[in-house]
């Protein structure tokens, strides 16, 4: 039997124990909230309401800027404080919608579920995804009904639900799928009737039986679903490598998953998808992973769009002694921070904060040949060699070498015994390489 993972790959500690057992508890609304325009992939939104506007639970805030676009909501009753430059995740100041709450959590409409809501027509289910704003929960928040729209030559006849949740320390998808699995199946019904896919796949790390168990006993009312305990590596849960291990396929240079008949939703999306069709309710909240040893009382937290890191680290107990890095995500891919007063936006899956004993990393040295790196890279690219281009800015080398197919997962500058930087030299290798097309297709 074909053992279902794919090439390369590392094994980095795990620490989900920190926050795998403990339920998801719910924060309590903030007494202000943050709404960056800028929450997802493609173009931004554009504010639709003023300074001193009222506003209701679940009222949308921005319009869509184009196609690749969604609306932000307000996760809160009451005023519109100011609209101006605010510290952004991505570590830039972005126009942000500051509201204060009224206290009074006044609702557009009730978010119940409405009978009959699967008997609504394809475009009607999309119209509400977009609608709710929705932006893929792992990560890579790319808008949700944009890619539930392959073109009509990309059939698409493998749905994939990733709840593999690889990244170190990260824990939130794993206590939605425990206490949140039947209104994914839910979710997964809505995407199943836009799709209309012939096999349909849950894949999740076998570090995770209880919801490996829970999600296979409530999975037998849809036996077309097959949920897939996967080997633990890391990248298990990169699109790319979650098809390569379930499906056998790969998705050429250059390419999407829908290249090769396939899409990969996130397990949270999928419940928000399922919110969206049944309940018009729009994106506001999601979970959070808080932890790391630079974290008191590590937890898994609900929490409101727009509510500031501070709030849920104060929740979580507040910094331990000695901490001293903060990021967003998890340690292999997420994004470090100089601030704690930056807003939980759609894509941010968690909040890590190390202390001195595991965030001080030793000086980089030269490479000494000794090809881990080629090893463990799940793209099968070369990043030593990709690094070396980058430090001597040969960007044409580069991009011959196919540098635009690294997915920034990390593994190589883990497995460095010389801990070079090659993820950063890589995404700024990366810049330099859609820049040069950019010009080159300007001329």
């Amino acid at each position: 039997m074909t053992k279902m993972t794919f090439k390369g790959g590392a094994h980095p500690p795990e620490f989900k124990h920190l926050t795998e057992k403990l339920a998801i508890e719910t924060l309590p609304a903030p007494e202000r909230v943050f709404i960056p325009i800028v929450q997802h992939l493609g173009a931004p939104g554009k504010p639709i309401v003023n300074v001193k506007d009222e506003v209701k639970v679940g009222q949308a805030l921005t319009a869509p800027g184009g196609f690749v676009s969604v609306p932000a909501h307000s996760p809160i009753s009451g005023k519109v404080k100011k609209i101006g430059k605010y510290p952004h995740p991505f570590g830039r100041q972005v126009e942000t919608i500051e509201i204060e709450n009224d206290g009074k959590d006044e609702p557009i409409h009730e978010f119940s579920e409405e009978p009959g809501y699967l008997n609504l027509s394809k475009t009607e289910m999309l119209n509400r995804i977009k609608e709710a704003g929705l932006a893929g929960m792992g990560g890579a928040a790319f808008p949700t009904h944009v890619k539930l729209q392959p073109p009509a030559e990309k059939s698409i006849d493998t749905l994939i639900l990733n709840g593999a949740e690889c990244e170190p320390f990260l824990t939130a998808d794993h206590r939605v799928m425990l206490e949140q699995a039947e209104d994914i199946f839910k979710g997964l019904e809505i995407v199943k009737r836009i799709l209309n896919p012939q096999q349909i796949f849950i894949g999740i790390e076998n570090n995770k039986p209880d919801a490996v168990e829970h999600l296979t006993a409530v999975g037998k009312a849809y036996p077309e679903v097959k949920v897939t305990a996967l080997p633990v590596k890391y990248p298990q849960g990169a699109e790319k490598q979650l098809i390569s291990a379930l499906v056998k396929r790969e998705v050429p240079s250059g390419g999407l998953p829908m290249d090769v008949g396939c899409l990969v939703h996130n397990v949270g999306t999928t419940l928000a998808i399922y919110e969206a069709v049944a309940k018009k309710k729009p994106l506001m909240e999601r979970v959070v992973t808080v932890t790391g040893n630079g974290i008191i009382n590590p937890k898994n937290i609900r929490a409101k769009i727009g509510t500031l890191f501070s709030a849920l680290i104060e929740y979580a107990g507040g910094y331990t002694e000695g901490a001293v890095k903060l990021i967003m995500g998890g340690p292999m891919m997420g994004m470090s921070q100089h601030t704690d007063e930056v807003p939980v936006i759609k894509g941010t899956s968690g909040i890590l904060v190390l202390n001195s004993n595991i965030a001080v990393l030793p000086q980089p040295k030269p490479c000494i040949g000794c090809s881990r790196c080629l090893e463990v890279c799940p793209m099968g690219l070369t990043p030593t060699l990709l690094g070396t281009y980058v430090e001597y800015n040969m960007t044409e080398k580069a991009i011959k070498q196919d540098i635009l197919d690294c997915i920034e997962c990390g593994s190589c500058t883990y497995i460095c015994p010389t801990k070079r930087n090659l993820v950063h030299l890589i995404k700024l290798g990366k810049m330099n390489a859609l820049e040069l097309k950019k010009k080159e297709k300007a001329a």
